[in-house]
């Protein structure tokens, strides 16, 4: 007897490896036939030593429960997947169970991802909230200065054309014209400042061309022909062409003086110059002394 029982542990044990084996190979799409084929594989073997148990000592329903403890024993060698791949359970709950403990990688990285962002928006934020407002510090500063300078600013449209718009303005209120290309006084606009911003370039290149990152003739068809916006050459080219002196009110109190060049006793024009109040960029408003 001991040797049948020493047989049957055999057969269970090699029986065993195929089954595993067998489901390991298994795909999504051939999993339940083969777990209905080691089903049957085991019956048949069980049926076979619980006959042989039976015409050996009368009874076989203890050494069936024996038979079921060796396959036990034989699992604990096994690992964690071996052991459930290896089970008696039915397609439906290996699916699942394998199923259940694959993670889903993707939702996790858009989890994560997600984190990261929400992280990084907050730390903007709470930085945010310790810088200062340079809307509103520069906005206060121009008030304070001009209040102690008596000046009264003139509001020009941020268009692109708010520096000449801010001389033509000066000008204006000076009844000063201006000399377009056919020598015609007009009443200045900012397409007339333009014009004569471009003439005077161009009729001294040499001392502007060395500050250009482009061709002169180019950088002059903006100057006459577009919205591009003026600056430091064109300021320095308007004083020169008019004979005045333009003063410049930073947004941090400082005033930048642009000379025309030659002896001139007049009264400069002033604009102001903002960096960071207007939506556009730089901006330039028209200065006038409080009556």
């Amino acid at each position: 007897m001991e040797e049948l029982v020493k047989k049957h542990r055999q057969e269970q044990r090699e029986l065993q490896s195929r089954i595993t084996q067998k489901k390991k190979a298994a795909t999504k799409k051939s999993r339940k036939g083969i777990n209905d084929e080691c089903a049957e594989l085991e019956r048949q073997l069980a049926e076979r030593h619980n006959a042989e148990l039976s015409g050996g000592t009368g009874s076989g329903h203890v050494h069936d429960g024996e038979a079921l403890s060796d396959v036990e024993e034989d699992n604990r060698g096994l690992t964690p997947m071996e052991t459930t791949v290896g089970s008696f359970s039915t397609p439906e709950t290996s699916a699942t169970t394998f199923q259940g403990k694959k993670p889903n990688r993707q939702k996790a990285r858009l989890a994560r991802r997600a984190a990261e962002q929400e992280a990084t928006t907050a730390r903007a934020a709470a930085e945010a909230a310790t810088l200062p407002d340079l809307r509103e510090n520069e906005r206060l500063v121009m008030q304070n200065e001009l209040k102690s300078r008596g000046l009264v600013e003139i509001d020009i449209r941020p268009d692109g054309h708010c520096l000449y718009s801010a001389v033509a303005d000066q000008l204006s209120a000076r009844r000063i014209g201006q000399i377009t290309g056919g020598h015609e006084e007009v009443r200045p606009d900012y397409k007339a400042v333009r014009l004569v911003a471009a003439d005077f370039i161009s009729k001294h290149a040499d001392d502007f061309s060395p500050f250009l990152e482009e061709p002169l003739e180019d950088y002059l068809v903006k100057i006459k022909d577009t919205a591009e916006w003026g600056g430091q050459l064109e300021l320095s080219a308007l004083a020169r062409a008019y004979g005045m002196n333009i003063n410049v009110l930073q947004g941090d109190g400082r005033v930048e003086k642009i000379e025309a060049g030659i002896d001139n006793s007049g009264q400069p024009i002033w604009l102001a110059y903002y960096r960071h109040s207007f939506g556009l960029g730089e901006h330039y408003n028209s200065l006038q002394i409080s009556p």
